[in-house]
């Protein structure tokens, strides 16, 4: 036989015995317990990357084994289709992006399946097929006619380089998600989702997904941001009107000495319209547009703003006070409307001194006496109320609650809870999106489509026009349209499609059932299969998507379409892959390839013989080179060494370092295990002796009973990585270790026994690896006489009764340095170990008739004797 694995060879031969028996089709069994398990779909940039067979591969590995323990097991595939990526690439490649999109499905396509993934492809969506998402404008109608979407005119975050508008949870630093350019505030017509409705709830159920790592629900919690205070009402001088302000601090309100509005406030212009203040008002919301408009973002500027030239009338003091507009108040956050305490709050208190406004001391700290005049610094904690009139003497913490009570007999305030969540902006002005379902009539206004002309589809034949932008608004036979209300011949159809994450919030569903006509889903189908038992992904996406979905599902729930609300039970981020950086002097960043190794061991650039400088260890990217085709690993390694050392190299939740090394490593793995079950093969008759499968206590030969016992110990050990940890590296190391306990053994010599020993470690090192190799174990398996797939066999089971060596290895310390190991009988007794490390020549040679103070005896699985002199 072989003496090497040749995947080109058998990799295709069970790729196509796995699609020629529909291995991974699954069905409804109400029989069976079903287990759901999906990875993030991908979008279909046209290549998979490292970072995507790492993730797959660690879900294809527990599919595999939940299905060998009984599970009716669900693994659909398919691609995130729509959005701006695909627009920017097609205008980089010139083409369109329908057909960059299909083609790029078809290439990844063919890639996942090389990889041996057991994905049920009859379930295969993309996002971009009408079939998909008319659905998702079904629901739009649904969440209108229940209030549960609106439009309005707002600001909004706008990418100039993408044309489009962003959410905020699409704003990362301030700038695109996308494309990295600085985000502009700008004011647009835009449909929202009323996520704040159900704030409360997805914050409270954070604390109720244990299979969530802690790092995402904290991120999610400090995204919803609940904050529990005051809202107060300041009424405008001469206007009549009130301006509504939260505070967490309504015990500072006698301090309260200006008033500072967002530039993006709706009141900023109607207020200063008319006024000595409107042209520099509208220069300094013009400047402030072009600003980062975020948390952080509004920290790299100095504070300053001006005076919209109205003033409204602090309801606790009753004085006038000035209302500015400023660069550090966000409309994100409150009401976009704050009362500056500049002696309690250090914003305030700089903006305070740069325009020579006062500053009134509220609250004293214990023990010292304030000055707004001479202060240096604004004081934020708590102590003893001062120039706060009938509060004065109060403790600042007590008088909180008091003085909103006070506030609300006047009319003026009451207790509020506020969150950082805002709706979510769901209008992109792009083309290569799902189409939003209204009407716009001049008599009737927004007109939702009628259900029966479902779906309203995108016309995939529009070019795009010069910038990527959207050509929908100027195709006359898709924006022209008959109002269904009233008939009316010149209404508009909606030119804005949806932000691409609606189609990701919920695809899992669609996945139960995907060929459905008659809903969103088969209600049947998502009730067995729902929610997803097990999703794995990016930490990236804990805002966005994850949050996205969790609205989703409580939005379905609301409407009666399922009866429940989170829609995955356990989550795993997977690390990042990462990999050295490799840079030439005069050409830049390289990629591996374009380094080559010298005979002193420096590498040098290919292309101009420069030496090349080795960087940090990052996350691979295309823009640093240091990236790794997978394509290359599966021409020379195959697919099953490429899983292999995606497993082996980290744990799933950590960063995974690459290494060609390390690639080569598990490539001499995969080869001795292959020869080793060769060898076996070849010289142990299968026929004649089956695998021992008894006790350990009935093997008669001591080196049997061990290997036996190991070979359980393995089961064990892989059984418990994999079911609770997800720690295929540990899981892999301990068959190694099983591995080189058999090369230790002479087939040659080995008796009957041995053999049947043998024989079973052999079989169940098969059965353990073939979720993570199973091209390889199926070949093998195959070739020891089984039938059918190693899939289809169950996983196996290790005796507890064998578990434990009747001897137990000996650990000898000299004052805690190891002098010496030796094995010895389980039962041995611990005055008899002391004597057999004393008496050992290795220990004698450290001790040199030197007094021992103590013995220290500790038995646990190994046994430590320490000796201290």
């Amino acid at each position: 036989m072989e003496e090497r694995y040749s995947p080109g060879a058998v990799e295709p031969k069970w790729q196509e015995y796995w699609k020629k028996n529909e291995l991974f089709k699954v069905a409804e069994d109400p029989t069976k317990e079903k287990y759901y398990l999906l990875e993030m779909f991908p979008y279909p940039s046209g290549k998979i990357h490292i970072g995507h067979v790492r993730n797959y591969t660690i879900g294809d590995v527990v599919v595999r084994y939940k299905r060998m323990k009984g599970f009716n097991v669900i693994h659909p595939m398919g691609w995130d289709a729509f959005g701006m990526p695909a627009e920017n690439a097609a205008i980089d490649n010139n083409t369109h992006p329908a057909a960059w999109t299909y083609a790029n499905i078809s290439a990844m396509r063919a890639q996942l399946k090389k990889m041996g993934f057991s994905y049920d492809w009859d379930r295969e969506i993309a996002t971009c097929r009408p079939e998909y998402y008319r659905w998702e404008q079904w629901l739009f109608l649904k969440m209108l006619e229940k209030g549960m979407a609106y439009r309005k005119e707002s600001f909004v975050n706008w990418c100039e380089k993408c044309q489009t508008v962003l959410a905020n949870e699409q704003v990362e630093q301030d700038k695109c998600w996308r494309c990295s350019q600085v985000v502009q505030q700008k004011k647009l017509w835009q449909w929202f989702f009323r996520i704040t409705d159900y704030a409360e709830d997805l914050l409270v159920h954070c604390d109720q997904l244990p299979g969530w790592p802690d790092k995402v629900t904290v991120m999610q919690k400090n995204w919803i941001g609940k904050s529990i205070g005051s809202e107060l009402k300041f009424q405008i001088d001469g206007v009549g009107e009130d301006l509504e302000v939260f505070t967490t601090r309504p015990d500072t309100i006698f301090g309260a000495t200006f008033m500072c509005l967002a530039p993006e406030h709706p009141l900023v212009e109607t207020l200063s319209r008319g006024t000595d203040q409107q042209a520099a008002v509208d220069a300094f919301v013009q400047k402030v547009s072009s600003q980062e408009r975020s948390a952080d973002g509004i920290e790299k500027y100095e504070k300053e703003g001006v005076f919209i030239g109205a003033h409204c009338i602090n309801p606790a003091t009753g004085e006038k006070i000035p209302i500015y507009t400023a660069n550090f108040v966000l409309m994100g956050y409150g009401t976009g409307a704050i009362m500056s305490v500049p002696a309690g709050d250090q914003r305030d208190f700089d903006f305070a001194r740069k325009y020579g406004l006062d500053i009134r001391v509220v609250v004293q700290p214990e023990g010292q006496n304030l000055d707004g005049a001479t202060m240096e610094e604004a004081y934020t904690g708590s102590g003893v109320m001062v120039n706060s009139g009938q509060f004065d003497g109060m403790d600042s913490q007590a008088a909180m609650e008091v003085m909103t009570d006070w506030l609300e007999e006047k009319g003026c305030g009451k207790k509020a809870i506020s969150y950082r969540l805002r709706d979510w902006g769901i209008s992109r002005q792009r083309y290569w999106g799902t189409p939003i379902p209204v009407i716009h009539c001049p008599s009737c206004g927004v007109v939702p489509v009628p259900e029966e002309d479902l779906p309203i589809r995108l016309p995939e034949e529009a070019n795009l026009l010069a910038k990527g932008g959207s050509p929908l608004p100027f195709l006359d036979y898709f924006s022209k349209a008959t109002c269904p209300s009233c008939g009316r011949k010149d209404a508009k159809r909606d030119t804005d499609t949806m932000d691409t994450f609606v189609e990701s919030s919920w695809y899992y569903l669609r996945y139960c059932s995907p060929r459905y006509e008659g809903g969103m889903f088969d209600p049947a189908a998502v009730q067995y299969w729902a929610p997803v038992d097990q999703y794995i992904g990016g930490v990236e996406h804990a805002v966005l998507h994850l949050l996205y979905s969790r609205y989703f599902m409580r939005v379905l729930n609301t409407l009666g379409l399922i009866d429940f609300k989170e829609p995955f039970t356990r989550l795993l981020t997977q690390g990042m892959v990462c990999k050295e950086t490799m840079t030439c002097p005069e050409h830049g960043f390289l990629f591996p390839e374009e380094a080559e190794k010298q005979d002193n061991e420096a590498l040098a650039c290919t292309r101009c013989g420069s030496e090349v400088e080795v960087g940090r260890v990052i996350k691979m990217s295309k823009s640093k080179k240091n990236v790794v085709d997978p394509n290359e690993l599966l021409e020379r390694y195959g697919a099953d060494v490429t899983r292999l050392f995606c497993l082996f190299a980290a744990p799933p939740e950590r960063d995974l370092e690459w290494s060609e090394d390390g690639v080569e490593g598990s490539n001499r793995f995969v080869n001795r295990v292959w020869r080793l079950a060769i060898e076996c093969m070849d010289k142990i008759d299968a026929g004649a002796i089956a695998p021992f499968k008894g006790a350990a206590s009935d093997l008669e030969s001591q080196d049997a009973k061990e290997l036996y016992i190991k070979a359980n110990q393995t089961i064990k050990k892989v059984t418990d990585d994999i079911d609770k940890s997800f720690h295929f590296n540990t899981a892999i190391s301990a068959v190694m270790e099983l591995v080189n306990a058999m090369y230790v053994v002479e087939i040659d010599t080995a008796d009957r026994e041995m053999k049947s020993v043998l024989l079973f470690s052999l079989e169940n090192i098969l059965l353990l690896l073939s979720p993570i190799i199973p091209h390889f174990c199926e070949e093998l398996f195959e070739r020891m006489g089984n039938k059918g797939s190693i899939l289809e066999h169950a996983w196996p089971d290790f005796r507890t009764d064998s578990l434990e060596t009747d001897e137990v290895l000996v650990v000898v310390q000299v004052n805690g340095k190891l002098r010496a190991k030796f094995t010895i009988g389980a039962q041995v007794e611990e005055a008899e170990i002391k004597e057999i490390a004393m008496a050992d020549e290795r220990v004698q040679k450290y001790l040199q008739e030197k007094p021992v103070k103590k013995i220290i005896v500790i038995r646990k699985k190994q046994t430590l004797v320490n000796i201290v002199v």
